[in-house]
This record gives C-alpha cells, sequence and structure tokens, in this order.
C-alpha cells in the first residue's frame, strides 16, 4: 500500500538520526558505569588498604601486652614483688615508647602499675566490684570467659614499698581480646582496651591491659589525604565511631546508622547505600579487620559523572536526543506539505536505509531528491564507520585504563617497600650501635677476658645484623653497589651458617667448592642477597624439607658461548622439588612474576639474582624437570686470585693506642636515640674523652653558642627537629669555619655528598669512630 510522502519523511528522518542518538546515549552510559565501578574499586581498595594499616596498629598493642605478660617476672603470680613490678612497669614504659595510651597490670579488683601515672605510683583506689567486672570497652561474654580470683591475696612487702592488697575476688579475662571504644572509668576519657590474660600454672591470675586511643586511629585516617568530600570512619566490634573523616575525633563515641551496624553484623565487607552520621546520602564500602574493627569509606550519592550519582548527568542527553527528533519530525511535516511528484521515488532508498543495507542513490529527475538520496547514502556510510571508530577508541581506552592502574599500583608497592625498609633500617642501625659500644665498652673492664667467648658471639652477631640493614636497604633501591674482588673459597664458606640458617632446621645444605676456584668482582652482599634469594625458593618449592646442594666451580665453556670471551665461574644451587613447568620457566626472572600466593612472594627475588649477575658482566640460568627439582646457577666473570681480598674489613681489637691521641680532646656528640647517645659518650669517655651530648640540632646549636668549647662534632644524620644532622654541619661550619664534623648514618638515602665531611655508617666500630675523629682533627691515624 503506497504511504503518502509525509509518512515516509518522517521515517527518513527517524532511520538518520536514531542511531547517532542511539550511539550517543550507549556511549555515555557507558562512560558514566565504567566511572561508576572505577569508583567503587577505588573505594574498595582504599578501604582494604586503611583496614591493614588500622589491623597492624591493633596487632602492634596486641603483640606488645603478649610478649609483656609472657615476661619472666610474673612466673611468681600472683606473689609478684614490688621490685618485680617496678622492672615490669619500666619494660611497659619502654614497649610504648612512640605509642599514645597506656599499660595497666590489674588484678582482681586492683591495679598494680598503670604508666598513665607517674613512675613508681601504685593507684591508691581499688576498683569496685561492678566497675572491674564490666569494665568499658569490653565486650566479653559467657561462662569461659571469666574466672574468679581463688581468695583475696595479699602481695608482699619490700622495704621500699608498702603492701598491695586485693580486696575483692573479681573476675578476670581468660582470653585475649580487643575491646570496644568507651570511657575511662578514671578520667572519663575515650578509648579502647587491648586485654591480655596473664595465665601460670593453668590458672589466669591477673590482666594485662594496653589502651588505645581514638586519637591515634584519627592520625591513621589523615595521613591517608582522602578527596575533602569522601567520608572515612574507623568502627570498633560495636560500631561505635573511632576516627573519622572529615569531623575528627568529635565523631568518637557516636554509634553507626543502625542498617550499616545491621550489615556488618552479616558480612565482612560489602558495598552499601545509606545515609551517614550528616545526613547525606553517600555510597560507601566497609570491610572488617582481623583484628574485629571495622573500616568504612563513602561518597556522596550525588557527586556527578565521576561518582555514583551521575546518572543525573545523562538526563540533559536523553531530553537533548528527544527534541532533537521532535524538531526533526516537525521538519518533515513541514517539508512534505511543499514536496510532490519525484520525491516518492525516495521511498526505496528509505527502505534500504531503515533495513540498515548500503544505501543506492538513483536518479530521480529532482535535483533536490538526487541531493537528499546522496546524503542519505553518505550519511550510512558515516554511521558505519563513526560507529566502528567509536567501538576502536572505547576499547583501547579500556585497555589504556587497566594498563595504567596496574602500573601505578606496582609504582606504588615499590615505593611503600622503599620507605618501610629504610626506616626499619635506621632504627635497627640505632640498636646495634648500642650492642656494638656497649660489648666495646665491656671488653675494657677487667674481667673482659672471663667474658671473651660471649663478646665474640655478640660482635658476630652485630656483624650480621649490620649486612641485614644493608639488604633491605638495597631491597629498597636505597644502598649503592660497592664491587669489589672477592675470594669466593672464603666468601662461600662464611655464607653456610647464614644460608643454614635462611633454609631451616629441617633442611640440609651441602656445599661443594673446586679447589682451584677463581675469585669475581661482584658486591659481596648483592651476591649473598642472591644466594638468599635462591635459597628461599628452594625452600619454599620443598616446603621447608629436604636437600639443597650449593656447587661452585669454573663454567664449561658450552655454558658461556653467548657471553663476552674469558673465563667464567658458576654458582650452582639445586633443589629436589617438583620443578617448574615449561610455559612458567621463561617468565621466572620477570619482574614481579611469583606463582606464590598473594602475601607469600613479591616476584623480585630471582629479577634481582638476574640483576646483580648481568650488572657483574655474567647472567643468571634456570634449569628445571617436574619431579626432579630445579637449578639455578649464577655465571659470574673470573679475575685472577691474587687480587682477592679486598673485599675484607679490617678491624682493630683493642683502639687503645690509637686513642691516646684523642686524650682530652672536647667531643659535641649529637645523637637522638637516648640508649645510643649514652653508650656512645662512655664508650668516648673511656678514651679520656671530653663529651657534651645533644639530642638535636636546636640543643647542639644551643650548647654550641653558649660557648661551650668543642674540637670536634660526632653527629647522626637522621634527626627530628628543624634540622637534621646535615643542616647542622653546615651551620657549625658557618659559625666556626673549618670546625671538625663527622657524620654517622645507618640511612644510605640521608648521607651527605659533601666531601669536607667525613660520614661512617651505622654501626661503627670503636677504632672506626676514633679513627674519623682524628682524621677530621687533622690528628696521626694508624696505630
Amino acid at each position: 500500500m503506497p504511504l503518502p510522502i509525509r509518512s515516509r519523511l518522517l521515517v527518513l528522518v527517524l532511520s538518520v538520526m536514531l542511531p547517532g542518538i542511539i550511539a550517543a546515549l550507549w556511549v555515555s552510559w557507558r562512560t558514566w558505569s565504567d566511572e561508576q565501578e572505577a569508583t567503587v574499586r577505588h573505594m574498595r581498595d582504599s578501604t582494604r588498604a586503611l583496614s591493614m594499616v588500622v589491623d597492624k596498629e591493633l596487632a602492634r598493642r596486641a603483640g606488645i601486652a603478649r610478649v609483656l605478660s609472657l615476661s619472666q617476672i610474673l612466673d611468681s603470680a600472683p606473689q609478684v614483688p614490688q621490685d618485680d613490678l617496678a622492672m615490669l612497669e619500666l619494660q611497659s614504659r619502654r614497649a610504648m615508647q612512640g605509642l599514645s595510651g597506656w599499660v595497666e597490670l590489674n588484678a582482681p579488683g586492683r591495679t598494680l602499675f598503670s604508666t598513665r601515672l607517674a613512675s613508681g605510683r601504685v593507684p591508691d583506689t581499688p576498683l569496685a566490684p561492678a566497675a572491674a567486672a564490666s569494665a568499658p570497652g569490653l565486650a566479653v561474654t559467657g561462662p569461659a570467659a571469666v574466672a574468679a580470683a581463688p581468695a583475696p591475696l595479699e602481695l608482699p612487702t619490700t622495704a621500699a614499698s608498702r603492701p598491695v592488697l586485693v580486696r575483692e575476688a573479681v573476675p578476670l579475662i581468660e582470653q585475649a581480646v580487643i575491646g570496644d571504644l568507651g570511657p575511662d572509668p578514671a578520667t572519663g576519657q575515650l578509648r579502647a582496651q587491648i586485654v591480655q590474660p596473664i595465665e601460670r600454672g593453668g590458672h589466669v591470675w591477673l590482666n594485662m591491659s594496653i589502651s588505645v586511643l581514638p586519637q591515634e586511629m584519627q592520625q591513621i585516617i589523615d595521613a591517608q589525604r582522602l578527596p575533602p568530600d569522601w567520608t572515612a570512619t574507623i568502627m570498633d566490634g560495636r560500631g561505635t565511631v573511632v576516627a573519622r573523616h572529615p569531623g575528627g575525633i568529635s565523631y568518637a563515641g557516636r554509634p553507626g546508622t543502625d542498617d550499616l551496624r545491621r550489615l556488618m553484623a552479616t558480612r565482612e565487607e560489602a558495598r552499601f547505600d545509606s545515609v551517614n552520621l550528616d545526613g547525606k546520602p553517600v555510597v560507601g564500602y566497609f570491610t572488617k579487620s582481623p583484628q574485629g574493627w571495622t573500616v568504612v569509606t563513602a561518597v556522596p550519592r550525588d557527586s556527578g559523572m565521576g561518582g555514583l550519582g551521575g546518572r543525573t548527568a545523562l538526563q540533559p542527553i536523553a531530553i537533548g536526543a528527544l527534541l532533537l527528533v521532535l524538531v526533526g519530525m516537525f521538519g518533515a511535516l513541514w517539508i512534505s506539505r511543499r514536496i510532490s511528484g519525484p520525491i516518492h521515488a525516495l521511498s526505496a532508498i528509505a527502505s534500504e536505509l531503515r533495513a540498515g543495507e548500503p544505501v543506492r542513490a538513483p536518479k530521480t529527475g529532482m535535483l533536490e531528491c538526487d541531493e537528499v538520496a546522496l546524503a542519505l547514502a553518505d550519511a550510512s556510510v558515516a554511521i558505519r564507520q563513526g560507529r566502528s571508530e567509536l567501538e576502536d577508541r572505547v576499547n583501547e581506552a579500556i585497555d589504556r585504563t587497566r594498563e595504567a592502574e596496574q602500573l601505578s599500583s606496582r609504582s606504588q608497592r615499590t615505593a611503600a617497600l622503599g620507605r618501610l625498609t629504610g626506616g626499619v633500617a635506621h632504627d635497627f642501625n640505632n640498636l646495634l650501635g648500642v650492642i656494638s659500644n656497649s660489648a666495646h665498652l665491656i671488653q675494657r673492664s677487667p674481667h673482659a677476658e672471663s667474658l671473651a667467648m660471649p663478646l665474640g658471639a655478640i660482635m658476630r652477631s652485630v656483624d650480621v645484623g649490620s649486612r641485614l640493614t644493608q639488604h633491605l636497604l638495597r631491597v629498597a633501591g636505597r644502598q649503592p653497589v660497592h664491587p669489589q674482588v672477592v675470594d669466593l673459597r672464603s666468601t662461600l664458606g662464611e655464607m653456610n651458617e647464614l644460608l643454614a640458617t635462611v633454609l631451616g632446621k629441617r633442611m640440609q645444605l651441602t656445599m661443594t667448592m673446586a679447589p682451584d676456584l677463581p675469585s669475581v668482582r661482584v658486591d659481596p652482599s648483592e651476591l649473598e642477597l642472591a644466594l638468599i634469594n635462591i635459597a628461599l625458593n628452594a625452600r619454599d618449592a620443598t616446603n621447608g624439607m629436604g636437600e639443597i646442594t650449593l656447587e661452585a666451580g669454573r663454567a664449561a665453556p658450552g655454558d658461556v658461548q653467548d657471553l663476552a670471551p674469558g673465563e667464567y665461574v658458576a654458582i650452582s644451587v639445586s633443589d629436589r622439588g617438583p620443578g617448574i613447568p615449561e610455559d612458567l620457566l621463561v617468565r621466572v626472572f620477570e619482574p614481579f612474576f611469583t606463582t606464590k600466593p598473594v602475601g607469600k612472594g613479591t616476584g623480585l627475588g630471582l629479577s634481582q639474582v638476574l640483576g646483580f649477575c648481568v650488572q657483574a658482566g655474567g647472567t643468571a640460568r634456570i634449569a628445571s624437570q617436574l619431579g626432579a627439582g630445579t637449578t639455578v646457577t649464577l655465571l659470574l666473570p673470573a679475575r685472577s686470585n691474587a687480587s682477592a681480598g679486598g673485599g675484607a674489613r679490617d678491624e682493630v681489637a683493642q683502639p687503645e693506642t690509637r686513642a691516646n691521641a684523642l686524650a682530652g680532646a672536647r667531643v659535641l656528640l649529637v645523637e637522638d636515640n637516648e640508649e645510643l647517645n649514652r653508650v656512645t659518650a662512655s664508650l668516648l669517655r673511656s678514651f679520656s674523652c671530653q663529651v657534651l651530648t645533644a639530642k638535636d640540632a636546636d640543643e647542639a646549636l644551643q650548647l654550641f653558642g653558649s660557648g661551650a668549647a668543642v674540637d670536634v662534632v660526632l653527629s647522626d644524620v637522621v634527626m627530628p627537629g628543624s634540622m637534621d644532622g646535615q643542616a647542622l654541619a653546615r651551620e657549625l661550619r658557618k659559625r666556626r669555619p673549618g670546625l671538625p664534623v663527622v657524620l654517622i648514618s645507618g640511612y644510605s638515602e640521608a648521607l651527605t655528598a659533601e666531601s669536607s665531611f667525613i660520614v661512617l655508617r651505622k654501626p661503627a666500630s670503636p677504632s672506626q669512630i676514633l679513627e674519623a675523629l682524628r682524621r677530621a682533627m687533622g690528628l696521626p691515624t694508624g696505630m
């Protein structure tokens, strides 16, 4: 049945416009949907990361409580002498250094000590039975959670203390718990408690508790630098707010919304829609930490296309498309009244276009109709090409987004590893310095000969610990490489004990070295780290049981055909594990490639091995057979044995002879670590030096400005305060040009690059410190 021209024009308009409008709406919807999914993923990842930080902080305090509860001081519980309690209190204060909150030791009805009070002060008022039985912040129920104390007991009285009387038989917590937020009975301050029972002889006598303050959790949230419109909340096990962004700890103690608390009671983590405590509709994500606390993040529901309320952004596009269709239909009706005759020939073209087929433009005898036919043909081609190009661009954009997310995650993980390992190495080097200097002080005592064996063990352990910190810095990319000629027979022999410790007691290490084993020029620490990485992989492959074989000798000519001409040394480590499939064997040296479960491996071990060998001028190879085991071989260029020995460090056991030149020298010692400061000062005084001590740069400048006589300055590099060791040295040189300065640090990234300063690496031995001070002062060095 023939259709009027009006109907055909309407069909033509719809056929041309609708595909483009639909495509535009579809692309807009897909863009909004992708951004919505990206926002949810970002919230989920941020929530999980923050939950890991919260869990780490809670686990850290729970670990302190557990270690303190295992102290031998409490083995005599319930009869604990007052002097022992004072010692345990001192240990508790040291364990909580750098942390807020306090430690309490509670007996039934009585607090034996609390680090919240002044040292040595015992609370005068015993806890009431009701308060002790239901202390705020501890949600513990059931008959298995408490046990009644046997009877009122009296702790022993010493000459320097008064008796502590337990007046009531009050239930004790029998299981370690992390309590909820509540007011402190004594001060009313909001805090949660981590309670660790102290059990001896099958009976719980005491409770060790550590307070967790909302301010500590608030610092964790503030450190995340969340967007201003985001909400982040840390909740305890009951769903009570501990810390929040925005608003801070002013929200602490407020309960979460009822719908969120009901959802948290049934799920470990989930996405949710709710209204936050400020009355704003939000979309969020929560996850529970293993310690029982919950972290919640949320964004406003109406945050636009980039957020979760972007559906409203599609409304203008839909309305515009509808208006465009209506305008086109009105124009078609208006034109239809002014067209007649040949225009009917366009009906076939309109039908083809409606069917999605290629449009042909036949001659109609009317210029306008011919132009319309040509336009329809061009529009058909443009629509098909535009749709294809649009799909290609969308797919390309998705691929680029995924690749960018992976690169960003990898770089963030590496940067976080660098910051963590650098900080750990710095603190650990301070501890090693205290141990090393204390051991050298003991060596100078009249009874040092009877302590030669334990002192030797201490110094060897300090040396091993120092190497371990260098490993940490090297993994973090903060340790420079120092190649030197290494005698492999001596070096591998010294590493035998270290590798055996890495492998564990259930694995046997067999080491075989050729008699004519050449030396190599490498960084000894990098070689040690490479062998440790291979040993760890072998241990994991054999589940920590079996035999590992290490063989070192000259490489066969067939193994080095693709390397530069010359002689090579081959170091092979073999295990008898299940082997590696061929499809995975070609990827084992790739950075971040690992077949281990999440959290068990980083994929950096074998990549470090290959990088070390290539940097040394060789390579690394791996061979594996399913069911027969795996062998990793290091191929390193050989060196003449006559040049070996450059890697040994000479240590003078008794530096008295070289110390005579420093007798009476006035040394300004600047060290923020209290223990290391005190021990180093004692060590210098034992060599007849006059020592002034300062805990930071500000105190050092105050001493220097007050007219104190100073011959030489020995300063740490990394310190708190207004300036570090390098800035202090430059300021002192401004005030007194040519002042001898020696800097010392275990954090290589903090070492100064200025040639006018002498730099030592922690932990430094007394002979190294004295030698550096003499060189800085221009005194004779050597024996």
